[in-house]
């Protein structure tokens, strides 16, 4: 399979928000989003080395899993219609007609639904060998690009942020935060610190998704000890929950800053940093910086519940 050259595009910038300087805080963004217009935000670092050692092993393409609204199957249909080789995709639940649905099938995607039964079974022993025996020529993928090798896709996004804080006037920041599905993303990053700033990570999906446990296991297959975050609950109660506190905020946001968001990971973010800083727990003089992790094609399917819970 060819082997993509790719140079994402990733601007770090400084949001100037009420709340921000009324807390004494400052945060700069790292803009994920604009990447790349179809293998958006932290997926791509995440896919790198998995292309990487697809193409070793002389492979044809990749196999994932992921849901309806997956910015990971998303990426990876993208980067295999750009790129030129085979994916194919392992949804959750039964076959639904969404934007992002019609995106994977348009950009040459083969899409299998397993049911959520089916589903569920993803961790088990021997799941992947009957997609193996269909599709010799295609290296599995876990969830989520999840897992050591796509967390070692993520160790240089800290290079990202250190070589552009010249252009902030800043010589040094106190944290990282980001959003964690899977939590392979907080790992990269906790593996590219070192033990020099703090990371934290914002759950996306309830506790009991097992978030904790992925990133710790990630970590120690990587020999590092289980040191440099911290996880915090962000979920509002469920993946894809959207309330009317989390829909104003987006709103109000991307009417202050310019710069859209979706609510299944960097909205719930960002909204858990701003109730952090307001409440004190982030201390006056701070500079943070946030991740915005793409996925903004996802709007369209979430659109109309944000409008109505204005």
């Amino acid at each position: 399979m060819p082997f993509p050259h790719w140079s994402p595009h990733t601007p770090l910038q400084r949001l100037e928000l009420d709340w921000l300087q009324r807390a004494g805080v400052e945060l700069a963004l790292l803009r994920l989003d604009q990447a790349d217009p179809l293998i958006s935000g932290n997926k791509g670092f995440k896919l790198a080395p998995h292309l990487a050692l697809a193409r070793e092993q002389g492979l044809d393409g990749l196999i994932s899993l992921g849901g309806a609204p997956s910015n990971h199957l998303h990426a990876l249909a993208g980067a295999g219609a750009r790129f030129g080789f085979r994916c194919v995709g392992l949804l959750r639940g039964h076959e639904v007609d969404t934007p992002t649905v019609r995106d994977l099938r348009s950009l040459g995607m083969e899409l299998h639904w397993l049911g959520y039964g089916g589903y569920r079974q993803r961790h088990a022993a021997g799941f992947w060998l009957p997609w193996r025996e269909r599709y010799p020529g295609l290296l599995p993928v876990a969830e989520g690009g999840g897992g050591l090798l796509g967390a070692r896709g993520c160790i240089g996004l800290v290079e990202r942020i250190a070589t552009q804080l010249p252009t902030l006037g800043w010589d040094d920041y106190d944290a990282i935060w980001v959003a964690a599905g899977t939590g392979t993303t907080l790992a990269g990053l906790v593996l590219g610190e070192a033990g020099r700033h703090p990371v934290v990570g914002a759950l996306a999906v309830p506790e009991d998704h097992g978030v904790a446990a992925q990133v710790a296991a990630t970590l120690a297959e990587a020999g590092w000890a289980d040191t440099g975050y911290r996880l915090l609950d962000a979920s509002r109660g469920g993946f894809a929950r959207l309330d009317g506190r989390l829909a104003r905020f987006i709103v109000e946001f991307e009417t202050a800053s310019g710069v859209a968001l979706e609510p299944l990971y960097t909205g719930k973010l960002l909204l858990a940093l701003r109730e952090a800083v307001e409440s004190g727990a982030v201390a006056r003089g701070s500079r943070l910086v946030a991740l915005h992790s793409g996925g903004l094609q996802g709007r369209r399917a979430l659109q109309e519940r944000l409008l109505a819970l204005l």
